[in-house]
């Protein structure tokens, strides 16, 4: 016990870890990190997909059982002991490798997630001009398999019984019969194989796809330099830790919003926009008896709250002693859950608008991720009158969200390698320093993203880096946070911050609840695993362990530094010092993890 209370009067002489200057920079702080691009171009299609407006029952039972009660308990969590997402394990030092596998979960995801925006950012360039470059098939990038779908264009040339081919209406009588011929069968080909505009300008000019894993070629400079602005970014607004952050998120976490309303306002004027929305919302209620529906509802709401990445813990711990963390859990959880079914309104009201378009089935444009962000919005635009401005909007819309959750992130890192040498690192403009230097890591590391297989890596990492192994992380700090260190104490400790008893609905959430619906999600997840794939390429067998291995990598920290606290026990003490020393790697003392301000 001396051994700690020397540590602990050692801390006295570290350098002030600082809070958040105003309640509202920590809630719309979490409110940026949770609310990301994954409520945009997941979360509507999902709904679409599993029983429309019946889909929400699974989804809204889930928050209750496990993202809010999970995300409650992490803030909480790091708020108490105000400290970073590794050393607030002092809580059980015996399990201080989940909070370095937390640590490499942010790590993997910072590093891929920053290309998606400096995609972004190349497509909000390329949008400043009067005419937008994937509105048409005549530039070095197309192939003959380019199609500008024009209903109107198409109808009328049918009612001269003529064909249309790449803009162009073929007939019998202005182009002779052999002509006519060959252009019908030219046009029956490309039926199968034809793709939008928008789809060669994405693949073929700004990834410059390759063929696979086998050939990665060369890094493309323009992606490049976007990544090195993308970084720069994140560098320039996290230079003064959370006091900069704080600034920014008031812009990150409030534009989004303002760009979604313009956008379902003009989405609802278009034809067709309407059948989109009802589409969406249309019950589907049998579809509730599907296991399926309620295990994507699940997954869903765990990965669009972002825990056990760190980000919540780490945010938390700039909090003062006595905010109402119970508070801001409920509204961050809410506000995410209803950011994500107000983007599907807004969503498919302009996919609704391109089926009519297109003439086609809503179901054969509705889609997600990067093909819905990239290929089918951009589609959408050229169709609109000043297609410029709304691009415009819209990717910087999509750059606001990204770059608040990579805020989040990095702050999760940087407060990890401060609170490890705080002597050292919280003084002058050194915290500064090791921003520069995170952020120059990172995007030396996420160059390979920026390749000519880029989208392949990125497709790996962002496989495996943050699904199976944050589950079995979030899991794992549930069970050692109400069994090990106990809920009689944890919720102690939240009593103390907020000044008021915990309702015992929460004993029954996170003792019996929450850990069993954690347990569903990942077997959910292990029985729908599938090898990775992009579009039509299958992934080699050993890109999929390498991606094994990454997921792997970070669980491992918890047996091996469970193992190093066993095996660094002195084979001279006494049983009763074994028996002590086995309680203490277990259980915190009160000096190792209670802080000394608020309640004591």
């Amino acid at each position: 016990m001396m051994e700690t209370e020397e540590t602990d009067n050692d801390s006295d002489t570290k350098p002030a870890r600082g809070t958040w200057t105003g309640k509202l920079d920590f809630l719309l702080s979490c409110l940026s990190y949770a609310v990301g691009l994954g409520n945009l171009w997941r979360f509507p299609y999902l709904c679409y997909r599993n029983g429309g407006g019946a889909f929400l029952i699974p989804y809204i039972v889930m928050l209750a059982v496990a993202g809010i009660p999970l995300f409650f308990l992490e803030l909480s969590f790091g708020q108490f002991a105000s400290l970073g997402v590794v050393h607030v394990w002092k809580v059980s030092p015996l399990f201080q490798g989940i909070g370095y596998g937390m640590f490499l979960v942010s790590l993997f995801i910072g590093i891929y997630y920053n290309m998606i925006i400096a995609w972004t950012l190349f497509y909000l360039f390329a949008s400043m001009r009067s005419t937008l470059p994937w509105a048409s098939c005549d530039n070095e990038w197309n192939t003959p398999a380019c199609s500008l779908s024009n209903l109107a264009a198409q109808k009328n040339c049918t009612n001269h019984s003529g064909v249309l081919y790449n803009g162009t209406c073929y007939t019998e009588q202005l182009h002779g019969l052999s002509t006519f011929n060959h252009i019908s069968n030219l046009s029956e080909a490309q039926e199968d194989t034809k793709k939008m505009p928008s789809d060669e300008y994405f693949h073929n000019f700004v990834l410059d796809i390759s063929e696979g894993f086998h050939d990665m070629g060369e890094i493309r400079w323009q992606l490049a330099l976007c990544l090195l602005l993308a970084w720069a970014l994140v560098a320039g607004c996290l230079a003064k830790g959370i006091k900069s952050q704080g600034k920014v998120v008031y812009f990150t976490a409030s534009f989004p919003y303002i760009v979604l309303i313009v956008l379902l306002i003009r989405g609802l004027t278009l034809p067709g926009s309407v059948n989109g929305v009802i589409y969406y919302l249309t019950p589907q209620w049998h579809r509730l008896l599907t296991a399926k529906v309620w295990g994507d509802a699940a997954v869903q709401i765990f990965f669009s709250l972002s825990p056990c990445w760190g980000g919540l813990i780490t945010l938390a711990s700039y909090n003062k002693f006595n905010n109402n963390c119970l508070r801001d859990s409920i509204v961050v959880a809410i506000g995410n859950c209803f950011t994500s079914v107000f983007a599907g309104f807004v969503l498919f009201s302009i996919i609704g608008f391109m089926a009519h378009e297109l003439d086609t089935d809503i179901s054969e444009v509705a889609t997600q991720g990067a093909g819905l962000a990239f290929i089918v919005y951009p589609e959408v635009v050229t169709r609109l009158p000043l297609s410029p401005l709304w691009a415009i909007l819209f990717f910087l819309m999509l750059i606001t969200l990204g770059l608040g959750t990579q805020f989040s992130i990095v702050t999760t890192i940087h407060t990890c390698i401060l609170d490890s040498f705080p002597n050292v690192l919280r003084k002058g403009r050194r915290p500064t320093l090791v921003i520069v230097c995170i952020c120059a890591v990172m995007f030396l590391l996420g160059l390979s993203c920026a390749s000519e297989g880029g989208m392949f890596m990125l497709q790996l990492m962002d496989n495996y880096s943050g699904t199976y192994s944050v589950l079995i992380l979030g899991f794992t700090e549930t069970v050692v946070l109400v069994y090990v260190y106990g809920y009689e104490n944890f919720s102690h400790d939240i009593e103390l911050m907020l000044s008021k008893p915990l309702h015992p609905l929460w004993k029954w959430m996170w003792k019996y609840i929450t850990p069993p619906v954690l347990v569903g999600i990942m077997t959910f997840t292990w029985i729908d695993f599938k090898p990775s794939n992009y579009d039509d390429y299958k992934f080699p067998v050993w890109a999929d362990i390498l991606g094994w291995l990454m997921s792997l990598s970070t669980i491992l920290p918890i047996p091996m530094f469970a193992i190093y606290k066993v095996y660094t026990l002195d084979i001279k003490m006494s049983i009763w010092e074994v028996c002590k020393y086995y309680f203490l790697i277990f259980r915190p003392s009160t000096f190792s993890f209670r802080p000394k301000n608020g309640a004591f």
